[in-house]
């Protein structure tokens, strides 16, 4: 019988990390964190990562791990995330999957491969200075018509995974939906049993309009501003919601306010993507997000009670 992996994911601030780290005490568990922002050092304010004082003493994985200038794909977090999980098996701990980035936790659920992909670095610069001099929008157009399938999840502002659907294409001759169907040959390694919060759509909103005023105060346009000076290059992480509307604040595109603004409506955006992206994963247990996170606890502790009778 497969070992059982737990995930916790859902939109972003509905109470993801407060949630693992409470179940992490209650069932020996440590967390392996989700999430392709926080695997940057340096971006700490705009990606919500854990403080020290919030982990509680629960060990966390894959947080901090690259410099914002490296790239980093789904086959390198599935592998460093399959590492941790036997790490974490190992010490006789339950590994807990924590966060919203649908790819990475599809990639480990739905046991899909992505290292026979081999990305040609000229091509991705070359895209690069097309986004550049001609804006998204085109680039968005094109991949709209290689890939139709693959583009309704993806925001025409998302960069990132805008020019990511062009190079799979470039790379292999297939599409991103046609390599990811082709890919999940192996049924899954681990017994993944996945929860995901659920909020009232305009208590979400509100939780994230108040996260990112938090965020301005805590000082995230001085963290984007250390970030541009220290690294030669203008680094890949600062493609990242949050982070590119503040970049076009320093470069005077657009206003203090227009910026806030935009960030905040940009993460309402992604909620909703998120939200549609875990719907459609069958297994998902839903959980209430406004509920007493005890409650949340007791129902994932049942769970895996009855998995191991």
């Amino acid at each position: 019988m497969n070992e059982k992996v737990i995930v916790i994911c859902g939109p972003t601030a509905s109470g993801k990390t407060s949630l693992s780290i409470e179940l992490a005490k209650k069932i020996n568990g440590e967390i392996i964190s989700c999430d392709s922002m926080q695997i940057y050092r340096e971006m700490n304010i705009g990606t919500a990562k854990p403080t020290e004082e919030e982990k509680q003493g629960i060990k966390h994985y894959l947080i901090d791990i690259i410099s914002p200038e490296e790239r980093y794909s789904v086959a390198d977090y599935k592998r460093q995330a399959k590492k941790a999980i036997k790490e974490i098996l190992n010490k006789g701990k339950i590994p807990i999957i924590v966060g919203g980035t649908g790819l990475y936790i599809d990639s480990l659920i739905y046991e899909i491969e992505y290292n026979n992909i081999e990305f040609d670095e000229d091509y991705r610069k070359k895209l690069e200075q097309r986004v550049e001099n001609e804006g998204i929008e085109k680039l968005y157009e094109q991949a709209k018509k290689i890939d139709s399938l693959a583009m309704k999840k993806i925001s025409p502002n998302d960069t990132k995974r805008i020019l990511r659907v062009l190079e799979i294409y470039h790379a292999t001759g297939k599409t991103k939906t046609q390599q990811e169907k082709e890919s999940r040959q192996n049924p899954p390694e681990y017994e993944y049993q996945v929860y995901a919060l659920k909020w009232d759509r305009e208590i979400l909103y509100e939780r994230i309009n108040k996260r990112v005023d938090n965020m301005i105060k805590q000082g995230l346009i001085e963290e984007v501003k250390q970030i541009l000076e220290k690294h030669k290059k203008f680094p890949t992480a600062m493609q990242g919601l949050g982070y590119k509307e503040v970049v076009e604040y320093l470069n005077n595109k657009i206003t203090k306010e227009e910026m806030i603004e935009k960030v905040k409506m940009e993460t309402r955006r992604y909620a909703k993507r998120q939200m549609t992206w875990f719907r459609k994963n069958k297994q998902t247990i839903w959980l209430e997000g406004q509920a007493d996170t005890k409650e949340n606890i007791d129902i994932i502790v049942n769970n895996l009670a009855k998995g191991r009778e």
